[in-house]
C-alpha cells in the first residue's frame, strides 16, 4: 500500500514552496492571512533558510531560536527545528507539513500540566488519624 502524499488544501508541498507568500496566504484562515499580509520577519526566515542549507550539507544544524510565538508556519520552514520560547525556556519543535498555517506558539505550551500527588498528612479529615512515623 502506497504512503499517502501530503496535501494542504489540495496543494502538495513542492507546489506550496514554489508559491509566493501572498498566494499561500489565500489558502490559510483569515487570521493567519492577515498576519502574513502584515508582514513576516525576514531576518528570522533568513536564519531558517541558513539552517536548511546546513542540513542539506549533511551536518545537524542548531535549532533556530525565536520569541515569535505569533509567527505563521510557512512552507519554506518545513523540516527545520525551531526553538520557541515559552516564557521560561526554548522548546525545540520540528516543523512538519501538518503545521502549515498554524502559529508557532500553538505547539509550545506556556503552562505545565497539573499533576496531583498523594494527599499529605492533615490534607483530609480521615488523614488526621494517621500518625506520622519518624
Amino acid at each position: 500500500m502506497a504512503k499517502k502524499e501530503f496535501a494542504f488544501r489540495g496543494k502538495e508541498l513542492e507546489e506550496l514552496k514554489a508559491m509566493k507568500r501572498e498566494d499561500f496566504a489565500k489558502f490559510c484562515n483569515s487570521r493567519a492571512r492577515r498576519s502574513i499580509k502584515k508582514g513576516v520577519d525576514e531576518k528570522f526566515l533568513k536564519r531558517v533558510k541558513k539552517a536548511q542549507e546546513v542540513a542539506a550539507s549533511g551536518k545537524y544544524p542548531k535549532p533556530v531560536k525565536t520569541h515569535y510565538r505569533d509567527h505563521v508556519v510557512l512552507p519554506e520552514m518545513v523540516g527545520v527545528t525551531v526553538g520557541v520560547y515559552n516564557g521560561k525556556e526554548f522548546v525545540n519543535v520540528e516543523i512538519k507539513e501538518k503545521m502549515l498555517g498554524h502559529y508557532l506558539g500553538e505547539f509550545v505550551l506556556t503552562r505545565k500540566r497539573l499533576q496531583h500527588g498523594k494527599a499529605g498528612i492533615g490534607a483530609t479529615r480521615s488523614s488526621t488519624a494517621i500518625t506520622a512515623r519518624g
